[in-house]
């Protein structure tokens, strides 16, 4: 496996032998290098015990401290697979021909067969024990205890670590399976705001433009039409040239491939245009529209600026639509961390205001309650229709 650090120098993988792939974990380096340390220390003991506990000519000395280093030292040094067939044949032969095992030799196979089950060929975990079964069945007395033991332990260690390793791979496959299904989520439904905003534009925006054309048209084509006549087509088309302006900034919400201009750019309106709003609507309907202001204005959160111009333009819309020729009063109130947003008209109150359960209260409300605040609205005691909205001056707790 050319390219990845520590992997090429190993010589060629054995089928299913992936312990490279750990070197891409965090910490992986500093775990390999207490690896390798550990299995030194268990060399060392190995040859320690060896000396400890024969004597003898040198030679033989010798030819007893490869045994128990070869039983040790490739645990460390090779991969999973051959490290742990290097360590288990090397002390098998130890205890067949010398009848000598050491504690640190015994630890070194065990580590390797643990090992093998974690990141090594899944087969091998099962007859890493095979060399020492026929050990087992040869001997006799207590040197047959240790084979038998190791010919039933190896294999056992080799496949609990086989069990956590398919455990830590299930856990893998289902996060990336949970990953790959919030994407496609993600993307089905940013596919379904594109469709939506495109059949919005597609069929809102072409009326919106009929209607500011068919305005100006005719405001330039008829004969001898008022100057109040002329006026209010005027209003007309900058009203549906500005509530397309609105759309297609909301529309590039839903739909990253819209094309934004620089007056697409400009900010979200807030209480500095509620005079331009309410002169808009004293145009419109040709009746006293007043803004009354109480208190010392404070800087708002832009949230809550927004909430209260949508909450004041929907009451006007409310009023204009069912209290038409009626009188309005727009009051912000400035007191300590609220905002007390007060539209009150002098119509006929509740006998034509609107239901409540209509779309513009229930708005109203949504918008009131999603930067913290609440809505009322109803008839109001000295006659005409009353919308009350309290908002937080600093808007909603992230939190």
């Amino acid at each position: 496996m050319p390219g990845i650090p520590g992997v090429g120098d190993a010589g060629p993988a054995i089928c299913g032998d992936n312990d490279s792939v750990d070197t891409a974990r965090p910490g992986a380096g500093r775990a390999r290098y207490a690896y390798a340390l550990c299995c030194a220390v268990l060399a060392v003991e190995a040859v320690t015990e060896t000396l400890m506990r024969r004597t003898g000519v040198v030679g033989l000395l010798v030819l007893l401290c490869l045994a128990a280093l070869a039983s040790t030292l490739p645990v460390g040094l090779l991969r999973p697979t051959p490290a742990a067939v290097a360590a288990v044949v090397a002390g098998a032969l130890s205890d067949s021909v010398f009848h000598l095992l050491t504690v640190g030799g015994v630890a070194a196979q065990l580590l390797g067969a643990y090992r093998l089950g974690r990141r090594g060929w899944p087969p091998a975990a099962v007859g890493v024990g095979l060399p020492y079964l026929p050990l087992g069945l040869a001997m006799a007395g207590p040197q047959r205890v240790p084979a038998v033991l190791l010919a039933g332990l190896l294999p056992t260690v080799a496949l609990a670590g086989l069990a956590l390793r398919r455990r830590r791979e299930d856990a893998e496959h289902t996060a990336a399976r949970q990953a790959a299904e919030g994407t496609l989520l993600a993307h089905t439904a940013r596919g379904e705001r594109a469709r939506i905003a495109r059949e919005l534009h597609d069929v809102v925006a072409h009326h919106i433009s009929m209607v500011t054309v068919q305005a100006e048209s005719a405001r330039l084509t008829v004969p001898g039409m008022p100057p109040a006549g002329a006026q209010r087509l005027s209003a007309i088309g900058d009203t549906a040239r500005a509530a397309l302006t609105e759309m297609r900034r909301l529309l590039g919400v839903l739909r990253e491939d819209i094309p934004v201009g620089p007056a697409d750019r400009r900010p979200q309106p807030g209480l500095r245009q509620l005079a331009e709003l309410l002169d808009e609507a004293r145009e419109a309907t040709g009746v006293g529209t007043r803004l009354i202001l109480c208190g010392s204005p404070v800087a708002l959160d832009p949230g809550v600026e927004l909430a209260a111009y949508r909450i004041v333009q929907e009451a006007l819309t409310n009023a204009r639509r069912h209290a038409p020729g009626a009188a309005v009063d727009v009051e912000l109130r400035f007191a300590g961390a609220d905002l007390r947003l007060l539209v009150r008209d002098n119509g006929p109150g509740s006998q034509a205001a609107p239901r409540d359960g209509a779309h513009g209260l229930l708005g109203m409300r949504e918008r009131a309650a999603a930067v913290g605040g609440e809505l009322r609205a109803g008839a109001a005691t000295t006659g005409g229709f009353l919308v009350v909205a309290t908002l937080p001056t600093r808007g909603l707790d992230p939190a």
